[in-house]
């Protein structure tokens, strides 16, 4: 998995397993909305984790909704996750890495005056 589209799919999918796992009660519109989705997007990637056997559906046995479910991370699913969250710490730190650098690039930039600057003064 390394194209961009590939990423960006793999991350949609820990965002989801990752707020299911603290919410499985919420709603697909309450997910979508927490996650800046549509409620069609959001469908299509929960159909393909349940196919994948990450997450599994079940419906409230004694709910007056009976169309209210619950999304519950499978084992695999946990398992899963625990491997996209590794993937993605490991991608955020090169970024925070790389946007420290670039901070610390800019801050000497202001810092250092530069011959044009001083020749005007």
């Amino acid at each position: 998995m390394t194209s961009r589209q590939a990423k960006i799919q793999e991350e949609t999918h820990f965002r989801i397993m990752r707020i299911l796992q603290e919410n499985p009660d919420l709603t697909q519109r309450e997910l979508a909305d927490k996650l800046g989705m549509s409620v069609s997007g959001l469908n299509y990637c929960l159909k393909a984790l349940i196919d994948k056997g990450l997450v599994k559906m079940q419906n409230f046995q004694n709910s007056k909704n009976k169309f209210k479910y619950v999304y519950l991370l499978t084992p695999m699913g946990i398992a899963e996750k625990l491997a996209l969250t590794t993937s993605f710490l490991g991608r955020k730190m090169q970024e925070y890495e790389a946007l420290k650098l670039e901070i610390e690039a800019l801050q000497s930039e202001v810092n250092t005056p530069s011959k044009d600057r001083t020749q005007k003064a």
